[in-house]
């Protein structure tokens, strides 16, 4: 069963109380090329991680959200298959530097992150888009490799419209999220966004598939925070 709930930010999404999703089994046909778009929403740098506050400082935080910034519009642009990179922000600062890196950009003019994304996608449809893939920020292990593995079902499963899912290590969380075509399902981020999105997408006919791998890992919390850098040490250590 699905209820319809509208958020905060005025978005309305589908709800499920389900968890657990069966992966479909991808055909052999592969579909053609199709123009794909990673979108890299941002929030203002002022206030970034705001509940990371009790370990690091304000400048910290600002410092933190740059770092993630520069890492996740240099995978993006690194990855085969994605054909453009645009960054979507409030803050000019953001756009400033994410167009030095070589991402187009885009102001955005609402408030709250899914009307962000929904000004984004617009955008992308109006290119050309024939799907988007959503790659928050604040995940410290993003790669192009980790990027290919989420759009590579793109190209293995010829239905559409499609849905694939990055959930975070919690079960709970999207950490990345390719919509295809790009207005196929409406977004859902912020609580239980991996359930709002699985159902949107079952409720909108289309195909879901979830990839496990680095992007489950993203900084929100001070453990999540303490984790990372315990990662970071391990493998420093093994070189």
């Amino acid at each position: 069963m699905f209820d319809l709930a509208t958020r905060g930010d005025g978005t309305t999404t589908c709800l499920i109380g389900a968890t657990a999703y069966d992966l479909p089994t991808m055909p052999e046909t592969a579909s053609p090329a199709q123009r794909i778009v990673a979108v890299v929403p941002v929030g203002a740098l002022e206030g970034a991680k705001s509940r990371l506050g009790g370990t690091l400082d304000a400048e910290e935080r600002r410092e933190l959200a740059i770092d993630m910034l520069d890492r996740t519009v240099r995978a993006a642009l690194g990855t085969d298959g994605i054909d453009e990179t645009l960054v979507v922000s409030p803050d000019r600062e953001v756009l400033t530097r994410a167009a030095s890196a070589g991402a187009r950009t885009l102001l955005q003019r609402s408030q709250g992150l899914n009307r962000g994304l929904r000004e984004a996608r617009d955008d992308a449809i109006a290119g050309g888009a024939d799907a988007i893939v959503i790659v928050p920020i604040d995940v410290p292990l993003v790669s192009s490799a980790a990027l290919e593995q989420l759009i590579a079902p793109l190209a293995a499963i010829v239905d559409r419209p499609l849905v694939v899912l990055a959930p975070d290590r919690h079960g709970r969380g999207t950490n990345g999220l390719l919509v295809a075509p790009p207005d196929a399902i409406e977004f859902g981020f912020g609580g239980d966004s991996r359930a709002a999105h699985a159902a949107c997408a079952e409720e909108a006919g289309a195909r879901y598939v979830e990839v496990d791998g680095p992007l489950s890992l993203d900084i929100d919390t001070p453990d999540d925070l303490l984790l990372v850098e315990q990662l970071m040490t391990e493998t420093a250590d093994a070189l």
